[in-house]
């Protein structure tokens, strides 16, 4: 992944439909509001973040607001909770887009932390 992609917080996007295939291969956490998936991946030192929503959750409008609103909590919650050298896909819900901040924030960070204990560090291909 180019360097020139990499924030400030050492997190990295995923854009390619091969990454997030990759990551879909490894560990998942459902919520009310998010789904996350990781994947650990052998020599980085960033942390991946992507992130998608179906048209299940609602028209187009919706679906951005939803993407929004997860990188925005992933942007506060990952430097926290995040494992460095993963990779993480977020799924937005049906209420992802319209449920409160901190619940948003509860569900992923609940997530997250689930998920640092069951992905060992860099494991996966880089």
């Amino acid at each position: 992944m180019a360097n020139k992609e990499t924030s400030e917080t050492g997190v990295v996007r995923l854009k390619t439909r091969p990454q997030f295939l990759f990551v879909r291969g490894g560990k998942s956490e459902r919520r009310k509001t998010v789904v996350v998936q990781a994947r650990a991946r052998k020599g980085s030192e960033t942390i991946g973040a992507g992130f998608t929503a179906t048209k299940k959750v609602g028209n187009s409008v919706t679906r951005n607001r939803a993407k929004r609103r997860l990188r925005e909590a992933a942007r506060v919650l990952l430097p926290l909770h995040g494992r460095v050298g993963a990779d993480y896909v977020f799924i937005a819900r049906m209420d992802t887009a319209t449920i409160g901040w901190q619940r948003l924030l509860d569900d992923m960070e609940s997530a997250l932390i689930s998920l640092a204990e069951q992905i060992p560090a860099g494991t996966g291909p880089a």
